[in-house]
């Protein structure tokens, strides 16, 4: 019972340093939103994608719902993100496509993905304490990215930085509460990689359709493609070797 709550602690300040070094340098948030842009694809492709390759043949799992859950979680956010969009057109038919709902939903998406890396620990320690362990110190490593993913989506979409601190907090709690919930519930196999589909899908595109195209609007640099091409080179090297 310590050692997950402890290993979760240490998830939730990996958690709050990253969302509060991203605050930091909110001045340079077009070199962020490049790095995040890089982080967020790295966990579709090195993280996400594996992990339901696995689980399908692991449980000989039928992959079209699955492939049915990414499409349904790109394109259920593109419809809420343009809904939202095409609301406040009145606005200025000028404005930047941008807007504090937007980030407050794709924070609330990554507070519930954080939620469930606290309840893969506790999973991981029902099976036995070395592998739960090992799921500890892989979501411990990259929440430090989810940290910073959660403060640039609210930031890059007009919220204020104290709201963005708030979000930040519960994001770094949630995988706390994950871990007390699998004290309590399981989730089956077959539910849990259809989340993990749809949560790729809601990745790939603010990822690619919403923070990349706005870390370049204002200005395009090698600098800015060189700190993508890091992002998702740093979990690659995570997902590979922690």
């Amino acid at each position: 019972m310590t050692q997950p709550i402890f290993l979760a602690i240490a998830a939730f300040i990996s958690t709050f340093v990253g969302g509060l070094l991203a605050i930091k340098l909110k001045s340079r948030m077009h070199l962020i939103m490049g790095f995040v842009a890089g982080v967020l694809l790295g966990v579709v492709c090195f993280d996400i994608l594996p992990e339901i390759i696995d689980q399908i043949r692991k449980y000989n799992l039928d992959s079209t719902g699955i492939m049915v859950a990414i499409v349904s979680g790109f394109f259920i956010f593109h419809v809420l993100e343009k809904t939202i969009l095409i609301h406040h057109a009145h606005e200025n038919d000028y404005a930047e496509h941008v807007h504090p709902q937007v980030g407050v939903l794709s924070a609330l998406a990554l507070i519930g993905h954080s939620f469930l890396d606290g309840f893969g620990i506790g999973l991981g320690f029902q099976v036995n304490p070395a592998v739960g362990i090992l799921v500890a110190m892989a979501v411990i490593s990259h929440d430090f990215t989810d940290g910073m993913n959660t403060v640039t989506l609210m930031l890059s979409n007009k919220n204020s930085t104290e709201k963005a601190k708030t979000f930040l907090f519960f994001d770094a709690l949630a995988p706390i509460l994950g871990v007390l919930a699998a004290l309590v519930f399981q989730i089956t196999e077959k539910y849990m990689v259809l989340y993990l589909g749809f949560f790729a899908g809601f990745l790939l595109y603010i990822g690619a359709s919403d923070i990349l195209p706005q870390a370049h609007s204002k200005k395009s640099s090698y600098q800015l493609i060189g700190l993508t091409i890091l992002g998702v080179l740093i979990i690659f090297t995570i997902t590979r070797f922690v």
